[in-house]
């Protein structure tokens, strides 16, 4: 279920102060943020934010088909290995 319409999107206060000041300045620099709940705005587009995943700072670049995502969903908090392949084929082999 998403977000009213009428409360409109969240955006951190202090994460959309910082993109209006170098918005302003036309400076390009990364953002550090905690804040992974925040929606991406158009003013985002352009911009390198580095958005925490809970052990370190992924740097994500706002593009336009990003816009109306959350920043966490571009910074993925568990870690995939992947599912057994050859190697554990083989060993399972080897205890039959």
């Amino acid at each position: 279920m998403g977000r009213s319409i009428k409360k409109g999107p969240y955006i951190d206060e202090k994460l959309k102060k910082k993109i209006d000041a170098l918005n302003e300045r036309g400076a390009k620099q990364v953002i550090k943020t905690w804040s992974r709940r925040s929606t991406i705005s158009p003013e985002f587009v352009g911009h390198t934010l580095a958005v925490h995943n809970g052990n370190k700072f992924i740097p994500v670049f706002i593009t336009e088909n990003m816009v109306g995502h959350r920043l966490g969903e571009f910074s993925p908090t568990r870690l995939f290995r992947g599912h057994g392949g050859r190697l554990a084929e083989k060993t399972a082999a080897k205890t039959e």
